[in-house]
């Protein structure tokens, strides 16, 4: 495993960080409390020391099995954790204020349920879950994050951006008050390269690269009869001939790597750390087999400037959480 530093926090996290909604058992089907734990515990025996989890996985219970494994640790493991709106909208609306999605009492309330979930006496990342540029200038979360650094409830705070739209949180970032921006990034979605990443940089905001296997898009495993079972998130996400386009583009992506099956997850990851401004990647693991093989990515390197070039040819624009 290597390290990166996650901005100004003074953190040294893991390249390959543990994304938890996989193991809150709500919208991902087919795994159960057991393999989870079990696979948290051999991702933090191979090195990873970065968690990111949220109060909405499974209503907490994702905090619960994090906070029972971190708590039997010996050494330090970074947990990251989010606010759901409370208006219970993903992703965030134009228009609605943020009043009805993050007042300040309930940012510390949330907060208070997640320590009390994970049985820490502090987060060392709190998030919001949402994020509308509309709300910049408003009080609420600037008091609320204030609060919650001042008493110790968390070290650091930090938003996880909508969906493709990564531009929003400019000037977000301009305003100095947060130290991390979760966002997704993959070799389909390259656009946060453009003006995010570098304003991070400037700004010594640390970056989370969430999504980066496309919701399994990117896993080579997918293709136009892959069937999901009812109930299970990817079923809407991957609807209708959308299993079809992300299998007629993966395949084109091996081809003009001259690369074979089981190679491309690999690749996604390696993409997402080449990039310097990108502090943790953090997929999501709920067996033994992919944390071994997450976690075996970072020593790797990143990629070729070659095989970066002709990855950049396959970006592609569009949005599957848009119904």
């Amino acid at each position: 495993m290597r390290y990166r530093k996650l901005g100004r926090t003074g953190f040294r996290t893991s390249e390959i960080g543990y994304g938890a909604w996989g193991i809150g058992g709500i919208q991902w089907l087919g795994g159960d409390d057991p393999h989870s734990l079990d696979a948290l515990r051999q991702a933090i025996d191979l090195g990873l020391n970065f968690i990111d989890t949220a109060l909405a996985y499974g209503d907490g219970h994702s905090e619960h099995l994090v906070g029972q494994v971190v708590r039997e640790t010996k050494h330090k493991i970074y947990v990251a954790s989010k606010v759901p709106p409370k208006n219970q909208l993903w992703p965030a609306r134009p228009g609605i204020g943020i009043a009805e999605v993050f007042p300040y009492d309930y940012i510390l309330q949330c907060t208070e349920r997640s320590l009390r979930h994970l049985g820490l006496d502090t987060l060392d990342l709190q998030q919001l879950h949402v994020w509308n540029p509309e709300w910049i200038g408003r009080d609420e979360w600037m008091r609320a994050f204030e609060d919650i650094k001042k008493s110790g409830k968390a070290q650091a705070v930090g938003v996880s951006i909508n969906e493709h739209q990564p531009d929003s949180a400019l000037d977000l970032v301009k305003t100095g008050l947060i130290d991390t921006v979760q966002v997704i990034y993959n070799i389909f979605d390259q656009t946060p390269e453009k003006n995010l990443f570098p304003l991070a940089m400037e700004r010594g905001v640390g970056l989370i690269a969430r999504v980066p296997l496309d919701e399994g898009g990117l896993s080579g495993k997918i293709d136009a009869f892959t069937q999901f079972e009812p109930g299970d998130f990817r079923a809407g996400y991957f609807k209708g001939d959308r299993k079809k386009q992300v299998a007629q583009r993966v395949a084109a992506i091996e081809r003009d790597l001259a690369i074979s099956d089981g190679i491309l997850p690999e690749v996604a990851l390696r993409f997402c750390l080449s990039h310097p401004a990108v502090s943790s990647v953090i997929p999501g693991m709920r067996s033994r087999a992919n944390v071994a093989f997450n976690c075996s990515v970072p020593g790797k390197g990143p990629l070729p400037e070659k095989v970066i070039a002709i990855l950049r040819r396959h970006a592609w624009p569009r949005n599957f959480y848009d119904d």
